[in-house]
């Protein structure tokens, strides 16, 4: 299994949102990194939900339950989705300043790639987030 990070404004998909629709696809991704990151994805692995801008704070977990397919938003061949499902929110928000006060973190690419919106994660990065977050 893989993990990832993804990250949405709230205001444009919430966490409260995705928690209401119970399943979305991951569109909008316009950037080749983050393409390749979507099309990494494999059935199963799990996802934390970032927003980004406002918060600032990693909020929940969800997992890749449909792998990359055409972007139905877009008729360009390059741009893929992947179909993410909610599987449980943080007890405690994880902030961006606590991830960047933990050295095991300092490699991560939401810290070295701030504008990257769909990352890989190691399995310790993403348990030790998930630990902060508990």
């Amino acid at each position: 299994m893989n993990h990832w990070l993804v990250k949405s404004e709230p205001f444009k998909y919430s966490w409260e949102k995705f928690n209401e629709d119970g399943r979305t696809f991951w569109d909008g991704v316009r950037n080749y990194q983050a393409r390749n990151n979507l099309r990494e994805m494999k059935e199963g692995d799990l996802v934390l939900f970032y927003h980004s801008n406002e918060g600032k704070n990693v909020v929940g977990v969800a997992k890749v339950v449909k792998e990359s397919y055409q972007d139905p938003t877009t008729e360009d061949q390059n741009w893929v989705v992947v179909d993410l499902s909610p599987v449980e929110a943080l007890k405690n928000p994880v902030s961006l300043a606590q991830i960047k006060a933990e050295p095991s973190l300092a490699d991560i690419s939401l810290i070295r790639q701030g504008r990257l919106s769909v990352m890989p994660l190691k399995a310790e990065e993403f348990d030790k987030i998930l630990e902060m977050g508990s």
